[in-house]
């Protein structure tokens, strides 16, 4: 999810910071060397890899093998990252166009996700989509994910007579579920049509084309059926209901194309990430009781909590694709158009430079520039969201669940490597 505006701070504007080292005569045109392999995380962990340490400070811009075979530049260093989510310079490609192919056999492009839009496309399907997640719909809202939130748990404790149970299965992967299909209007008893699809996008680096245009198809199809249900229906207070009257309002900058846009980017981008976020945001507290404890005893924390969490542990480890539009030097590397460039968050949260002793979980962390959600124009829409989701699964938690605590041996807490989203696949507890 994409789209808000670009901000600044001490850095400077980020576009112009990265053109200024970027344009440094003295930079040199940079010299080939060896590829390096996208540094994997650590098992049993979330990441980030403990590698990008040394890339920060070594090869801060590195030509790396991809997972799926493709070559790009790892940029590693919060302010080259940040820098490069807000630089016109580079755009975000169609996953359906992108390794480029040419020739008979190149397949039609999919409708563009809002992280893919660009130009006066992007800022007009903007000014639409931003009010669904703006102040006022989230306070509508938050009600309704607590409510999700508690019904959860009750269900969870009712049904563990001996006071133990798996916090995956009966909170964490259900409740991101939930709340995207009131969000949104997606049917809940859809999940086993939409849900493999999604699974498979979060993947796409390390897939082929052809499974990657399988699973976009599929997902843009599915999303054209639920709209043309939705259109059946009439009106609705869900999101693509709220669009689809927009769409059709005389004069308006949005199309049905658009909606379907929405819903395939809502499905690839706030479900997953956002389990396996929760996942981990938990797995992180009850290994923390000190600062777990602090948060039960000041729960207006819980904001600067959530930030803290969300630099801490990453959304995702190396999985954004940018590319060159034009030739230019960083850091002494010569970046033709055309090349790949990965602007990794999950390093620039655990920058020096940026962050004081950044390799600590501190909750009452202030300030918290951190870039889990991307920067500039194409900053995560839905963060707010994200934010208050955790938030509220965070306090609903520690509230109804006080003594929670690990029932196993945090060793042995099994984790589900299977993507580059890194989470535990149970988290057996008790309280």
């Amino acid at each position: 999810m994409s789209d808000l505006d670009t901000a600044t701070n001490d850095l400077g504007t980020p576009a112009d910071g990265l053109r200024a080292v970027m344009s440094d005569p003295g930079a040199g045109m940079g010299t080939s060397e060896a590829l390096i392999e996208v540094p994997a995380v650590e098992p049993g962990t979330a990441g980030p890899p403990c590698a990008y340490a040394r890339l920060r400070t070594e090869q801060p811009v590195v030509k790396a093998q991809l997972p799926n075979g493709e070559t790009g530049w790892l940029i590693s260093r919060y302010a080259d990252v940040r820098a490069a989510f807000a630089d016109p310079r580079l755009e975000r490609p169609l996953l359906s166009a992108w390794p480029p192919r040419e020739g008979d056999d190149a397949p039609p492009p999919c409708l563009p996700t809002f992280l893919e839009m660009t130009g006066e496309h992007h800022e007009r399907v903007r000014r639409t989509v931003l009010p669904l997640f703006g102040r006022r719909r989230l306070e509508f809202m938050g009600p309704r994910i607590r409510a999700m939130a508690e019904e959860l748990l009750d269900e969870m404790v009712a049904g563990a007579p001996d006071r133990t149970a798996d916090l995956v299965s009966a909170y964490v992967e259900p409740l991101p579920l939930r709340v995207l299909c009131e969000t949104v209007g997606l049917p809940h008893e859809d999940r086993d049509l939409y849900l493999p699809h999604t699974l498979t996008l979060l993947s796409a680096s390390g897939l082929s084309m052809e499974e990657v245009l399988a699973a976009l198809y599929a997902l843009q199809d599915y999303a054209s059926e639920l709209i043309s249900r939705k259109e059946q229906e009439g009106e609705g207070e869900d999101y693509v209901h709220l669009l689809l009257a927009e769409s059709r309002r005389p004069g308006s900058e949005l199309t049905r194309d658009d909606v379907v846009s929405f819903v395939v980017t809502m499905l690839m981008a706030g479900y997953k990430t956002n389990m396996q976020h929760t996942g981990n945001a938990l797995f992180t507290l009850l290994t923390h009781p000190d600062q777990l404890r602090r948060l039960q005893e000041e729960p207006a924390g819980i904001g600067s909590a959530v930030e803290e969490l969300l630099r801490y542990i990453p959304l995702m480890n190396a999985i954004n694709i940018l590319v060159a539009k034009e030739d230019f030097i960083l850091h002494g590397q010569h970046i033709r158009a055309g090349d790949a460039v990965v602007p990794v968050p999950a390093s620039a949260n655990r920058d020096p430079e940026a962050f004081a002793d950044p390799d600590r979980l501190d909750l009452t962390r202030s300030p918290n520039a951190h870039v889990a959600f991307g920067h500039g124009p194409h900053t995560c829409t839905g963060g707010h969201l994200t934010r208050l989701q955790l938030a509220t699964a965070v306090q609903v938690l520690l509230e109804r669940l006080p003594g929670i605590e690990l029932a196993v041996p945090a060793e042995s807490v099994p984790w589900d490597e299977t993507t580059p989203l890194r989470a535990p696949a149970r988290l057996p507890v008790r309280w």
